[in-house]
């Protein structure tokens, strides 16, 4: 089956132009549902996949014959999550196995969840090899805090996998479940903390599952000890030495340990043990190792106060995050936040975090703490006013890609000011005004430019101008305005460049619309 790029790729002009009348927010409900019943490939894919649809098209979708058809739409993030669950139960595998993947999402949003109901009749009824991925993050939180506890056996068998974050009674009650199937896989996982179990299945060769037991699983003494003497490649050691499992003696043992990596990663040990552990390893000769300490919540004032100093920047800039400081001790470090160009957005949480935090972290005169308050979503209004005329790029920038509130001069000026990842995106945010931006019609930079596609009073002879601009995104995007003077639009139609663009243009009528629906008419 072709992937939706080759769809496109294969797509000739006048499917890529019916496709354009497909997205168009003025096109009725009728063609809507011509194209649905006579449109190629690539129309099904752009009316099904990336649009809102009218209640008729959504009922006229369900009942499509074509699976791929049908697999577009439980794709579709501006659908009902109630409507894509009403194809739960379809008879192809791959429809129901691109619902359990769910809705192409920007990245660091999450989908809207699906209804409970349909979650647990996935989980009793659908393979197991169709909900990985992405499947959890169409759970609610509701149903994914219920699951160990669930009446349903294969929601509560789904539920052991929390294992490891599951308190010792709900343990108890999974290694005791009236279910086999509950009862074998709540075993499997205590098992799985059975360090004997874990020394005879630790693989003698590199794989990802001899690291993932070096790194993560209850290892034994002598499994340790073998890896610590003959280690069989660069690293192992170090993987060692940051396992929690580690006895607390070869914990101190390591501390001293000749290779830096290893000290470091002891040092990084949320368990490292004695206080005296934490004042040697502070003082050790790596800068590595003592920037670990620096990063540990447990340091007491004495070790605050000597990495404060240390002669390594980055030692002194981990301890300047450090959440035991007062803002007076944390202004009294020499420290230097790193230039940096990128500030990715980060995935949503499911959870909020402890609001006193996030305002201390707002409150504080470092940057990076500032920037960490900017990332959360539920942050309160008098934050994000403030935020929004941070003196920092890092704290505006990640303000306006996180907060859905973020007010429009922080969203233009981000835009703006910052050209790294997810630049693009600010453009989508709620907020992100519209009034005035034909005034970047010739900006150096054409992302800019295009901006004056949103600008709802341009004038038709800037429009019509930037639909003949060097690059090809600001042509496509002028293209789509609905102040581009008609005989331009029209001239567009027969562009095998700009012809999807020009049909997606919201000023046509119609009657328009409709002869577009019907080539050769």
């Amino acid at each position: 089956m072709p992937t939706p790029e080759q769809i496109w790729e294969d797509a000739d002009p006048v499917a890529r132009r019916l496709a354009g009348v497909a997205l168009n927010p003025s096109s009725p409900q009728d063609v809507l549902l011509r194209l649905l019943a006579d449109g190629p490939p690539a129309v099904h894919m752009v009316l099904c996949r990336d649009r809102t649809l009218p209640a008729a098209v959504v009922r006229a979708v369900l009942r499509h014959p074509d699976p791929r058809t049908r697999a577009f739409f439980v794709r579709n993030p501006h659908v009902d999550p109630a409507d894509r669950a009403r194809l739960v139960d379809d008879p192809e595998w791959f429809v129901r196995a691109h619902l359990a993947d769910g809705p192409r999402m920007p990245v660091g949003d999450l989908p809207r969840p699906l209804p409970d109901a349909t979650v647990v009749h996935m989980i009793r009824t659908y393979d197991a090899d169709l909900l990985g991925g992405t499947f959890d993050q169409q759970i609610s939180p509701g149903l994914l805090r219920a699951m160990p506890t669930h009446p349903v056996a294969k929601v509560r068998c789904r539920g052991v996998g929390k294992w490891s974050r599951l308190p010792a009674d709900t343990r108890a009650a999974l290694l005791a479940d009236a279910d086999e199937e509950v009862r074998e896989q709540a075993r499997r996982r205590a098992l799985s903390e059975d360090s004997a179990r874990i020394e005879h299945e630790l693989p003698d060769r590199l794989c990802h599952a001899r690291w993932d037991i070096l790194m993560y699983r209850g290892l034994g003494r002598a499994a340790v000890e073998g890896v610590l003497n003959a280690p069989l490649a660069e690293g192992e050691r170090a993987a060692v030495a940051g396992n929690p499992s580690l006895p607390s003696d070869l914990v101190v043992l390591l501390s001293t340990d000749p290779d830096p990596a290893v000290r470091e990663a002891v040092a990084g040990r949320a368990d490292l043990g004695p206080a005296d552990l934490v004042v040697l390893l502070s003082t050790d000769p790596d800068p590595a190792v003592r920037e670990a300490v620096a990063r540990r919540v447990d340091l007491g004032p004495a070790e605050r106060r000597a990495l404060a100093v240390d002669p390594d920047p980055e030692v002194r800039l981990a301890l300047s995050l450090h959440p035991a400081l007062t803002e007076a001790e944390r202004a009294g470090i020499d420290y230097e936040v790193p230039v940096e160009d990128s500030f990715p957005v980060l995935c949503a949480l499911r959870w909020p975090r402890d609001p006193q935090d996030v305002r201390r972290y707002a409150d504080s005169g470092h940057p990076l703490l500032r920037r960490r308050a900017a990332t959360e979503r539920l942050l309160p209004a008098d934050l994000v006013e403030r935020l929004a005329d941070d003196d920092d790029l890092g704290v505006r920038v990640l303000l306006a890609q996180h907060h859905p509130d973020a007010p429009a001069r922080l969203l233009l000026r981000s835009f703006l000011e910052y050209e790294g990842p997810e630049r693009a995106r600010l453009t989508t945010r709620p907020n992100f005004p519209t009034a005035g931006l034909a005034a970047f019609a010739d900006h150096d930079d054409p992302q800019v430019r295009a901006l004056v596609a949103r600008d709802p009073r341009a004038a038709p002879e800037t429009v019509e101008r930037l639909t003949r601009d060097p690059h090809p995104a600001v042509r496509a995007a002028l293209a789509r305005h609905p102040n581009l003077p008609r005989p331009r639009l029209t001239e567009l139609l027969d562009d095998e460049e700009l012809s999807h663009a020009a049909a997606a243009n919201p000023a046509w009528e119609g009657e328009a619309l409709r002869r577009m629906a019907t080539p050769g008419r």
